[in-house]
């Protein structure tokens, strides 16, 4: 199978969307491998956001699954880092997953026309 893309181009594109997340909203993988023309992608996005700590700037507190879970908490320094991250910006979450998720949920389809 041949790769359709260049991971650190793909990577930079992933960063650039979620550098534009408003404080206080959150994101999903899906959705931003969906604006991204590569709907099937969002395991890549994953990985993106896991590589993100070297990249300055990025809020990768504020990509969560698809049904709001912190499912990326792992890869945070420290062991609640990311929902420190998130509730520092009024986000609330219990058990690991984003309460009134659907609420905050910010679509890039809909929100970078």
């Amino acid at each position: 199978m041949t790769n359709i893309f260049n991971k650190s181009d793909f990577f930079n594109k992933v960063y650039s969307i979620v550098s534009k997340i408003p404080y206080g909203r959150v994101t999903t993988y899906g959705a931003i491998a969906n604006y991204l023309g590569s709907k099937k992608s969002a395991r890549v996005v994953g990985w993106a956001m896991n590589a993100s700590h070297i990249t300055e700037g990025v809020p990768a507190h504020r990509v969560v699954n698809r049904i709001g879970l912190l499912t990326g908490k792992k890869h945070f320094f420290g062991i609640n880092l990311m929902k420190q991250l998130l509730e520092s910006e009024g986000v609330k979450v219990e058990n690991d997953q984003v309460v009134n998720f659907k609420n905050i949920f910010w679509d890039p389809s809909l929100e970078l026309q």
